[in-house]
């Protein structure tokens, strides 16, 4: 089932893009040294190393061990604040079974620029087989609870 499928009918949030504020508030960087059950800040180098190089592959070709969400955002975005503690709960339960990365797109506009992030937040869905799914605008975290159950983990529901 796709992740448009599973998505179909839920109400989302979203803010247009627009340059950034230059007094916006900083997010402290994870990076690679993040614990276990957080979400990853994440840049251009650590994607091309861990999700996808597309600098030399024009086919899709994820990389990572576990299947992941890639949360595209910006400190000025309403919707993307409102997100983020749910990204945070879903990184804690969801913990050695998927990676929750986050990338804010004014510091990062090459990556915002391929996935078309016109309007944030912006979700990446990424199984670990096949192509992944877009899902644009805020929603609850039971709709990103089902896909990545259904979508990720392929857990059928009953």
């Amino acid at each position: 089932m796709s992740l448009l499928l599973v998505l179909a009918g839920v109400g989302t949030y979203a803010c247009t893009a627009r340059s950034a504020d230059k007094d916006a508030e900083k997010v402290e960087s994870v990076g690679s040294a993040a614990k276990s059950g957080e979400v990853i800040n994440m840049n251009k180098a650590m994607f091309l190393e861990r999700v996808f190089d597309y600098e030399n592959s024009q086919e899709w070709n994820y990389k990572g061990d576990k299947p992941a969400i890639i949360d595209l955002y910006a400190d000025w975005c309403g919707p993307c604040r409102q997100v983020a503690p749910i990204m945070k709960e879903l990184a804690k339960e969801y913990d050695g079974k998927i990676v929750i990365y986050k990338v804010d797109v004014d510091k990062e506009q090459e990556l915002a620029a391929l996935f078309q992030a016109t309007s944030i937040p912006l979700f990446v869905f990424i199984p670990l087989e096949g192509e992944p799914q877009l899902l644009r605008g805020a929603a609850g975290k039971a709709t990103y609870t089902q896909a990545i159950e259904e979508f990720l983990l392929g857990n059928k529901a009953e």
